[in-house]
């Protein structure tokens, strides 16, 4: 489609010389534009991909897909109801826990935290935990009065693997004296780090009998957590797991339900910077219009004189649209390159420009996430580099067919 001598004149006019340098130093802004463009989409987009997929693994590695609740009363029969889930297709798991707010002290310290208790074959069946234990291990929390916490929480309280916390319930005995909250003393046996600040300064385990013991639901639980083997199907299942124990007094919550403000804050934002960062390649673009137009006007003369060879308008039309289409495919091609590399070594470059400049550019307490994720999808990124190529292609036709346009007795009328 295009010759030889069209990419030869195309390249010649890229080509600035000292008359035409403002013209060159227009097109390589164009060109930096777009490559900037290019890249920081990627990395943004990259960024909150990563950081939704990291928010729902770990979301997800310790509350499971779907939750079954009751309104006031422990579930009794939760051995029936967690065989009656199995049952359903899709169902990897259906475990029993017991669950309750508390306020933990340690060494004149005192917060508020969520104690789950689970059996020790289903805590081991977690990869989440199981997976990210820092020290001890989950078969302890099988001894009396044991729990395990997050790494965040026993560096706030200064404790370790066998020291000592006390739980406060806020569910306590109502006595003579009046209202006497349940105090109960337990040894620190395993530490974890998911890496979410939420659950590893927040989050306590134990062993299911002695949860049902603490909180005193009798051989009751507050819940069944079900586990699936796609996350997508959580919504259809959930729906199944109530009609089939619809004769219960229960609620039924899969994980999007549950972490709703999470997944659409997330959502919104993605598609919200995806068009903020759009502009900046719409910007770059119109800078080839303007450079494209400011360099058929100043070739007039050289334009009028290859149509008067002979050169056809298609010709002439072909030269400009390699010349600002170069200008699009190589600031696309440098900015994916760029994204890319920056993607990569994301969290490298988070380290180095901490030390540089003294400062925490992530905060783990502020941000959940220990590190910076960045999760780069295929689809994703051949969507940025053909809106950005389509984008330089579009910019060149009105300048390329006023070139092509160009009456050569006008143009060389006072020449």
């Amino acid at each position: 489609m295009f010759n030889a001598f069209e990419w030869m004149i195309a390249v010649r006019y890229l080509r600035a010389r000292r008359a035409e340098g403002f013209i060159s130093v227009i097109a390589w802004f164009s060109l930096v534009g777009i490559a900037l463009g290019v890249a920081t989409l990627i990395i943004v987009m990259a960024v909150m991909n990563g950081f939704r997929t990291e928010l729902v693994d770990r979301i997800l590695g310790l509350n499971g897909h779907i939750s079954v609740l009751t309104y006031d009363q422990p579930i009794t029969d939760h051995q029936a109801m967690a065989g009656q889930i199995k049952g359903l297709s899709g169902v990897v798991q259906a475990a029993p826990y017991v669950e309750g707010q508390v306020m933990i002290t340690a060494r004149n310290e005192a917060r508020g935290a969520l104690v789950r208790g689970l059996s020790i074959e289903n805590l081991s069946i977690h990869k989440a935990l199981s997976s990210n234990l820092k020290a001890g291990s989950t078969a302890a929390l099988a001894e009396p009065a044991t729990i395990m916490i997050g790494t965040r929480m026993a560096e706030r309280f200064g404790v370790g693997v066998g020291d000592k916390v006390t739980l406060i319930s806020p569910k306590g005995t109502t006595t003579v004296m009046g209202f006497v909250p349940r105090l109960a003393t337990y040894r620190v046996a395993a530490l974890f780090e998911v890496g979410m600040y939420e659950y590893d300064s927040s989050y306590i385990f134990m062993g299911l009998p002695h949860a049902q013991r603490y909180f005193r639901t009798g051989d009751g639980v507050t819940g069944i957590e079900v586990v699936l083997d796609s996350a997508d199907d959580a919504a259809s299942t959930a729906q199944e797991i109530y009609a089939r124990l619809s004769g219960a007094p229960i609620r039924v919550v899969d994980w999007q339900q549950a972490n709703a403000s999470f997944v659409a804050a997330l959502q919104v934002e993605r598609n919200v910077m995806f068009l903020i960062l759009t502009l900046i390649i719409l910007v770059a673009a119109f800078n080839i219009i303007s450079s494209m137009i400011m360099l058929v006007k100043d070739k007039g003369r050289d334009i009028a004189i290859l149509r008067t060879m002979g050169a056809a308008r298609g010709s002439v039309l072909r030269v400009f649209l390699i010349a600002g289409a170069s200008i699009g495919v190589v600031g696309t091609l440098a900015g994916f390159a760029l994204g890319v590399v920056f993607c990569l070594n994301i969290d490298t470059i988070r380290v180095f420009l901490e030390g540089l400049t003294g400062t925490v550019l992530w905060s783990p307490e502020i941000r959940w996430l220990s590190q910076i994720p960045a999760r780069m999808e295929t689809g994703e990124v051949l969507g940025v580099l053909v809106m950005a190529l389509a984008l330089s292609f579009l910019a060149t036709i009105y300048p390329a067919w006023r070139a092509a346009r160009l009456d050569p007795v006008e143009a060389l009328r006072y020449e």
